[in-house]
């Protein structure tokens, strides 16, 4: 896990407040397969916005303590609860997604750094939870809830026009779900959720009137659901399978409720055939990398047989 400096060492900040990330968070937004050694960062400008948004969390904290009668609590270098720096963590990713505009300009560099430190801290609480086999039914409720929330600003673009920014916005939600999902114990979660979102808006789409003013909406949101159902399979399935706390009971789970999702769009293909294309992209990415993986084949042998058909 990476340092924790304290919250009120701002006198020793090496870079002043203006300083924006250097990491390249969203760089490939929306593109396949981004190249690993690009998430790199000086450590020492790391640093600073770590303590930058440990400050920032703790405000937000502050200003929900009558309310939630909680309060993040730091103790020297380390936050002094793994759960509460969770909860917190994604508290605060969330209430940036609902409240800041990544795609307006002069607010990109804000939303890249705060995300940023977000998902790094949503990933750490949790890796440091899972080892300890602890609390299991409450952080499994934490991430269920990370992945609606997050899904739900995804799939729900701002009521009015058709703007380029609600499409926008969409596209930079979907990237942070697939950073979240490098960590098999999100992204099968996502995969999942996500797939089963897809077979209940292809069922509603076939019913909605095609001159209804969401009907665009929901053509869109289909695309970047599907879309980031790929980029989790192919950017993540190959190192999920060598965890050793990879989970096979959800992986057969997901997979049927892909297959489950294909033949939804199967309905659609009169109105719109792509779709079906898309997923069978998806689908034949996820059947090649299960024939890679020689664990997969001990599993549910209807499932494989299904998707190998």
């Amino acid at each position: 896990m990476f340092l924790l400096f304290s919250v009120d060492a701002s006198h020793c900040d090496l870079f002043p407040q203006s300083a924006s990330c250097k990491c390249y968070f969203f760089d490939k937004l929306g593109k396949l397969s981004p190249k690993r050694d690009e998430d790199g960062c000086d450590r020492r400008f790391n640093d600073v916005l770590r303590r930058r948004f440990l400050r920032q969390v703790r405000l937000g904290e502050r200003r929900r303590t009558d309310a939630r009668k909680q309060r993040l609590r730091f103790r020297d270098l380390n936050i002094e609860d793994e759960v509460e720096q969770l909860r917190a963590s994604i508290d605060f990713l969330v209430e940036l997604c609902d409240t800041a505009s990544p795609c307006l300009q002069g607010q990109e560099a804000n939303f890249a750094n705060w995300s940023h430190q977000a998902v790094d801290f949503i990933l750490a609480s949790l890796r440091n939870l899972l080892s300890t086999g602890k609390n299991m039914n409450f952080i499994e409720e934490l991430i269920n809830s990370l992945i609606m929330r997050l899904g739900r600003r995804m799939y729900s673009p701002s009521q009015g026009d058709e703007s380029q920014f609600d499409t926008d916005a969409q596209f930079y939600i979907q990237h942070l779900i697939r950073k979240l999902g490098s960590e098999s114990y999100i992204g099968q979660r996502a995969i999942l959720s996500v797939s089963q979102k897809i077979s209940v808006g292809a069922e509603n789409l076939l019913f909605m009137d095609p001159f209804d003013n969401a009907f665009p909406n929901m053509h869109r949101c289909l695309y970047i659901m599907i879309q980031l159902l790929e980029f989790l399979v192919s950017d993540f399935l190959l190192s999920w399978s060598k965890d050793e706390g990879f989970d096979n009971v959800l992986f057969e789970e997901w997979v049927t409720s892909l297959l489950h999702a294909r033949k939804a769009l199967e309905l659609l293909e009169s109105r719109n055939g792509l779709y079906v294309i898309y997923m069978d992209r998806v689908l034949g990415q996820l059947a090649k990398q299960v024939g890679q993986i020689s664990t997969f084949r001990k599993l549910n042998r209807e499932i494989l047989d299904n998707l190998f058909c």
